[in-house]
């Protein structure tokens, strides 16, 4: 016997959540601000201290919606609960290097090593929202 499977778009998919488990987006949300700032914390730990320890300084997680004038061009979400880590502008060439300056990388790798974690994070409170609902 084939399976039979119908693929929904994003909003769709919100929708009926939205109507199953009220909480789940208010839920995950929260989970995805919690995740950026335990995210920016340990980036700027590894992030390289400089003379001053201003850019170190600069690393903070956060919403993309409280932060309109840090946004990045070509990289736009229909998601308001969207959260992101904001650095100032020389993240690029610590991140990558220049001719002159070898790379320190501290952000990527930072990230990929936590990925897992806030997958988990996020997919937590959602199934806490579920079983909220359940009961």
């Amino acid at each position: 016997m084939a399976i039979k499977a119908k693929m929904l778009g994003r909003e769709a998919v919100t929708r009926r959540l939205r109507r199953l488990v009220p909480d789940a987006e208010k839920e995950a949300a929260s989970a995805q601000l919690e995740a950026a700032q335990e995210l920016a914390t340990a980036i700027e730990q590894r992030a390289p201290l400089g003379e001053s320890g201003d850019y170190r300084a600069s690393i903070e997680g956060g919403r993309l919606a409280d932060k309109p004038q840090n946004a990045v061009f070509g990289s736009s979400t229909k998601d308001p609960n969207a959260t992101g880590i904001f650095a100032d502008y020389i993240w690029r060439f610590l991140e990558f290097g220049t001719v002159k300056m070898a790379a320190q990388p501290h952000i990527f790798p930072t990230y990929r090593a936590m990925k897992k974690r806030i997958r988990r994070k996020v997919a937590g409170a959602i199934n806490k929202a579920v079983r909220k609902a359940k009961s």
